[in-house]
C-alpha cells in the first residue's frame, strides 16, 4: 500500500469539507419550500409542513419569532381576547374564543401559558410563538435578511430565488411569504415633514402634558394612542376621510374595538375632544411662531395650524415655512372646526405590505382594495400572476378585507391551514381531508360542528364546509376556501356526484339595523332568513357553480344563487340544537337535498317497518338491518333472517360499485320543506 495513500485521503476530505463550507456561505441552498418570516403566520405553517415531514426552511431577518410585536402596538397591549374560561373541555370550542393562539397538535400549547390577562400584553405575545417553535423543533433560520427575491423558469417548472444580507441565495420550489405588513402607511400633502408617525411618537403621556394634539387616523392605532394621552393632552382632535367604524356595529374585529373608545365619550360628552373628516390628500399642515407668556419671556414657539391644500400659495414651500393670514382657514371659514392650533400632529394610518423586495419577475400585483395596502391574491392565496408564490397571514387579508377575520391572527391560523392543504392536493397528491358518512348521520354531524368548530365560525362567509353527496353515503369536507368553489375539484382533489353538493357557512345578516335595538335579534324559525347575526346557512347545489356565477352572486353573498338555500335562525347562546327552532327544519332541508327520510328510529319501530314494508327508512337500513342498535339475541336475529324480512341489496336500491339516486320519498310521503326555505329566486 503506497504511503501516501493515506495523506492524499486526508487532503480530499479537508477539500471537501471545505468546499461543503463555502457553498453553504456564499452558495444557493435549495428547499422544497421557503417560508418567508417567522411571525404567527409562518411558524403556523412551518407546524403543517413540519408535520407533513416537508422540505422546508423558515428565514426571519431578526434574532427571534414575532419581531414586529416587540415594537407594536407601541402602547404595549393587545386587543385579541384571551377568554380563558369558557366553561367547556371542548378544546376545538375554546379556539373560538382564543384569539392569540396557534393551531398545533399539543393541547397545551396555548397563549395562555404565557398570560391569563384577557387582553394580554404585547411583550407576552413574541414569548409564546418562541415557545411555539421550540416545542415543536420548527426549522428556523434567523439573522436572514432578504433583500431580493426573483423567479426563474425553467422548461419544467419555476422556482424563486431569495438573495439575503451576505448576497447568499436560497432556492425554492414554493415561496410562502409571510411577513406581515410592517412599513408605515403614509399619506403626502402638504407640510407632510411636519408630522410625527405612530412608529417614532414618544409613549411617555407626561411628553404631551398641557398640550394640543391632533391625530390623523381613526383605526386602533390611532385611538390607542388617543387613549395614552387623554388624561395629560389638553385636547385631543382626530381627522380621517371616514366615520369611526366600531367593531361591534360593523363585526369587523380590524375597526374599532371598545377596548380603546374613551374619546368618543369625551367627544359625545363636549370634554375637549372631538373628531373630524377630510381626506389627507386635500389638507395642509402649516406652521406659524407665536409668542410665549410673558413670564417665560419673549419667545417665539412654532405652533401647526390644520388648513386646506387650495388655500395654501407656494405649496412647495410650505412645508416648514410661516402662512400669511389668507392662507389660514379661519379668513376664509371663520368657524372652521379645527381652526386653532396644535402642538403636535401624529400620523396613525397603518401599515402596508413591502413590495420592495421583489423584482418584477416575482412581484405580486396591488390588490384593488385596501387603498393599495396589500398583494392581490387568488381564492387560494396564490399571488395573481406569480405561480408557486403564496401569500400567508395579514398579507393575504385581500381576499376578506374588512368582511372577516383574516387579517388577524385567530382568523389566517385557518386560511394557513387551507393553503396547506392546497399544496398537499397540487404537489403531492395529497386529496383535502374528509370524513366519509351514511347519509343518515349527516345531520348529526353538521350539529356537531355547529356546536364546536372554530374555523368557519371565526372565518365566517370566507371558509365554509362542503358535503359531497353520494347517494347513501356522503363526503364531509372541512374549512374549504368558499371563493375557489368553482375550481373545488382541481383545488381539493375531490370530484361532485350527479347528487350535488351542500354548503355550510356561518354568516351574518345584510340588513341595516340598531344593534342594541329592542329589534336586533329575529328568534322565529320560519324567518329565519332575516337573522342579523351570526348564523348558519346551507346553501345546496345541483352542480357546482360557475366563476360566472361567482361574478354574479348578489351583493353582501358569500356564494352564488344555490337550487335551495336554509337559514337556521340565529340563536342568543350561538348554540344550534333545540328541536324545534333548529333541528327539525335543518333535518327537513336535508331531507329535500338528498330526497330521502332522515328520521332516526328505534329498534322497535325499524323491527314494525322492516315486517311491513319492502323498503324500511334509510336510517333502518344503515343501522338496526346492520345489527347497528339490536340486542344481542342471536335467535331473534336468525328468526327475522330466515323469514326474508331483511330487504336485498336489490330491493334497498344498491348496487355494485356505485350508489344510484334516491328515490322521491318526500314526494311519496307527502313531507313538507322547512318554512325557513326561501327556494324560489
Amino acid at each position: 500500500m503506497d504511503s501516501n495513500l493515506p495523506c492524499l485521503i486526508l487532503l480530499l476530505l479537508i477539500g471537501c469539507v471545505k468546499c461543503s463550507s463555502d457553498n453553504q456561505h456564499n452558495g444557493s441552498r435549495r428547499f422544497g419550500y421557503c417560508v418567508l418570516g417567522a411571525g404567527p403566520a409562518g411558524l403556523q405553517m412551518g407546524f403543517f409542513l413540519s408535520k407533513a415531514k416537508r422540505d422546508y426552511i423558515i428565514l426571519e431577518r431578526n434574532s427571534g419569532p414575532g419581531s414586529f410585536f416587540n415594537k407594536y402596538p407601541r402602547h404595549r397591549k393587545l386587543i385579541s381576547i384571551n377568554k380563558i374560561h369558557t366553561g367547556r373541555q371542548n378544546r376545538e370550542f375554546n379556539l373560538r374564543h382564543d384569539w392569540n393562539s396557534l393551531l398545533s397538535d399539543h393541547p397545551d400549547l396555548l397563549m395562555k401559558r404565557v398570560s391569563s390577562e384577557f387582553y394580554p400584553p404585547a411583550d407576552a405575545f413574541p414569548l409564546y410563538l418562541s415557545m411555539f417553535e421550540k416545542q415543536l423543533g420548527l426549522r428556523v433560520r434567523y439573522g436572514v435578511d432578504i433583500g431580493r427575491i426573483r423567479a426563474v423558469q425553467s422548461l419544467k417548472n419555476r422556482s424563486y430565488i431569495l438573495t439575503d444580507q451576505h448576497a447568499a441565495d436560497y432556492t425554492c420550489s414554493v415561496l410562502l411569504v409571510a411577513t406581515g405588513l410592517w412599513v408605515p402607511q403614509k399619506v403626502e400633502f402638504v407640510g407632510s415633514d411636519l408630522v410625527e408617525g405612530y412608529e417614532s411618537i414618544s409613549t411617555d403621556p407626561e411628553d404631551y402634558k398641557d398640550q394640543a394634539v391632533l391625530i390623523l387616523g381613526k383605526g386602533n392605532s390611532a385611538f390607542e394612542t388617543a387613549q395614552s394621552i387623554l388624561g395629560r393632552a389638553s385636547k385631543v382632535h382626530m381627522l380621517s376621510s371616514s366615520p369611526v367604524r366600531l367593531a361591534w356595529q360593523t363585526h369587523y374585529v380590524g375597526d374599532l374595538r371598545a377596548v380603546n373608545n374613551d374619546l368618543i365619550d369625551t367627544y359625545q360628552l363636549k370634554s375637549l375632544d372631538g373628531l373630524a373628516e377630510a381626506r389627507l390628500e386635500k389638507i395642509g399642515i402649516t406652521q406659524r411662531k407665536e409668542k410665549s407668556s410673558r413670564r417665560a419671556g419673549t419667545q417665539n414657539k412654532a405652533k401647526l395650524y390644520l388648513t386646506l391644500k387650495k388655500h395654501v400659495q407656494h405649496q412647495e414651500k410650505k412645508n416648514s415655512s410661516d402662512v400669511s393670514g389668507e392662507e389660514m382657514p379661519g379668513y376664509h371659514i371663520d368657524n372652521f372646526s379645527m381652526r386653532k392650533p396644535y402642538d403636535r400632529v401624529i400620523r396613525c394610518l397603518g401599515f402596508r405590505f413591502n413590495f420592495s423586495v421583489f423584482d418584477s419577475s416575482a412581484c405580486p400585483p396591488i390588490s384593488d382594495n385596501a387603498k393599495g395596502r396589500l398583494p392581490g391574491v387568488t381564492p387560494w392565496y396564490e399571488g395573481m400572476n406569480t405561480p408557486g408564490l403564496f401569500v400567508l397571514g395579514t398579507a393575504a387579508h385581500s381576499r376578506d378585507y374588512r368582511s372577516s377575520a383574516g387579517g388577524f391572527v385567530h382568523g389566517f391560523r385557518y386560511t394557513v391551514r387551507a393553503v396547506h392543504r392546497v399544496l398537499e392536493q397540487r404537489y403531492h397528491s395529497n386529496l383535502w381531508p374528509s370524513t366519509r358518512l351514511f347519509t343518515t348521520q349527516l345531520q348529526s354531524w353538521i350539529l356537531k360542528r355547529l356546536s364546536e368548530a372554530s374555523g368557519p365560525y371565526q372565518m365566517f362567509q370566507v371558509l365554509g364546509d362542503v358535503i359531497l353527496l353520494r347517494g347513501s353515503h356522503c363526503e364531509y369536507v372541512e374549512e374549504f376556501t368558499l371563493q375557489a368553489l368553482p375550481q373545488f375539484s382541481s383545488v381539493s382533489g375531490h370530484e361532485v356526484s350527479e347528487h350535488g353538493l351542500i354548503v355550510l357557512v356561518m354568516q351574518y345578516g345584510n340588513n341595516k339595523i340598531d344593534f342594541l335595538g329592542r329589534s336586533r335579534a329575529e328568534t322565529d324559525w320560519t324567518k329565519a332568513w332575516k337573522s342579523n347575526f351570526l348564523h348558519p346557512v346551507l346553501y345546496y347545489y345541483d352542480t357546482l357553480p360557475t366563476e360566472e356565477d361567482m361574478r354574479l352572486r348578489p351583493t353582501g353573498w358569500p356564494l352564488p344563487r344555490p337550487k335551495a338555500m336554509h337559514h337556521m335562525v340565529e340563536d342568543f347562546l350561538a348554540e344550534w340544537d333545540t328541536p324545534i327552532s333548529h333541528i327539525q327544519p335543518l333535518r327537513r332541508f336535508l331531507e329535500h337535498c338528498v330526497q330521502t327520510d332522515l328520521r332516526a328510529f328505534y329498534a322497535e319501530s325499524c323491527f314494525r317497518s322492516s315486517l311491513t314494508h319492502r323498503k324500511p327508512p334509510l336510517f333502518c337500513q344503515q343501522g338496526y338491518l346492520k345489527r347497528q342498535g339490536v340486542a344481542h339475541n342471536t335467535q331473534l336475529w336468525q328468526q327475522v333472517h330466515g323469514a326474508g324480512l331483511t330487504p336485498t341489496d336489490r330491493e334497498t336500491g344498491k348496487t355494485s360499485g356505485s350508489d344510484p339516486a334516491f328515490p322521491n320519498y318526500l314526494a311519496q310521503a307527502g313531507a313538507s320543506v322547512s318554512s325557513g326555505l326561501k327556494l324560489d329566486f
